[in-house]
């Protein structure tokens, strides 16, 4: 896999483009004029994005309605040196619909710990938890 990305302003304001053409703009945060996710915000995008796409594909496999499907991602980040990673991502999964609670459980599981290649990148030197809110309760 392979990214690109470019300049677009005299500033911070990034293009990236993947295999699929489809253009992400990242921008520093502390620009006035912010017109990009920055790269820590894509971080937790990506945990997000990877994680729920699992998730509803694993539903739909089972057979699951889903109506509704939000997803929070919430980055910890401590201070190393000059900057700030991550040290421990949480991620709340909000189901509505006809869903099974072990199922959804079961699906979750999955993503986390067998399919999603961002959260088993950051295995190791990042602590990726979650939990699941179906139809508005924890389970």
């Amino acid at each position: 896999m392979k990214v690109t990305l470019k300049r677009t302003n005299n500033d911070y304001l990034f293009e990236a483009v993947g295999p699929n053409g489809i253009p992400v703009h990242i921008d520093n945060k502390s620009n006035e004029n912010v017109q990009g996710a920055s790269p820590m915000e894509l971080v937790l995008m990506a945990v997000g994005g990877c994680n729920a796409i699992d998730i509803i594909s694993i539903l739909k496999k089972q057979r699951q309605e889903v109506t509704s499907y939000t997803i929070e991602v919430d980055g910890k980040r401590k201070e190393l040196r000059d900057a700030t990673p991550f040290e421990a991502i949480h991620v709340s999964v909000f189901l509505d619909g006809n869903i099974q609670p072990e199922k959804a459980k079961r699906a979750a599981a999955l993503s986390f710990e067998k399919y999603c290649s961002v959260s088993l990148t950051l295995t190791g030197c990042v602590s990726v938890t979650y939990s699941i809110i179906l139809n508005g309760e924890a389970i």
